[in-house]
């Protein structure tokens, strides 16, 4: 099983920030190693938007106010259509910055962080629920840390401890 990303920079004003195609697709194939099952060759867009885009798409469908870090939608293709579609991930750039330099992350981290869990909602993970968030954080910490990243929610823990 293997996903091919289509990477969509629609934020100029972050380009130079954003990671390079390879780096995306390296993250997306990590996260959903072992949890799709058939040897089919999926395909996902993650689109790289600014705030303005962030803020209309996150009120439109979270009915929530503002920008937020990464959005996920699951493909849901239309009765008798069977395409490899995983989905969209939208992640907002100029948020993403923010808040690593917020949390004291690297960028880097970060940007794998929130693709990681992006990918994670696509693959019907979620986070309404203690049980269910403990798992999928679980799944992020294992995932991150295949990838050479260290625990984010030990170091978010650590910048609310430090902010309090």
């Amino acid at each position: 099983m293997t996903l091919i990303v289509d990477l969509q920079i629609a934020d100029d004003t972050s380009a130079d920030s954003v990671p390079p195609l390879e780096q995306f697709s390296a993250w997306v194939n990590e996260a959903s190693a072992g949890l799709l099952t058939d040897e089919l060759e999926y395909e996902l867009t993650v689109r790289v938007v600014d705030e303005i885009e962030g803020t209309a798409l996150n009120e439109q469908y979270r009915n929530q106010r503002g920008s937020t870090n990464v959005l996920s939608f699951p493909f849901e293709a239309p009765e008798g259509v069977d395409l490899p579609l995983l989905g969209d991930l939208v992640i907002c750039a100029p948020v993403v910055a923010r808040e690593a330099d917020e949390q004291h992350k690297s960028l880097q981290a970060h940007w794998a962080h929130l693709v990681v869990h992006g990918v994670l909602h696509l693959l019907g993970h979620d986070h309404i629920e203690q049980q269910q968030a403990e798992e999928m954080e679980r799944l992020e910490v294992a995932v991150l840390a295949r990838l050479g990243f260290s625990d984010p929610y030990q170091a978010q823990e650590q910048y609310e401890r430090r902010t309090s």
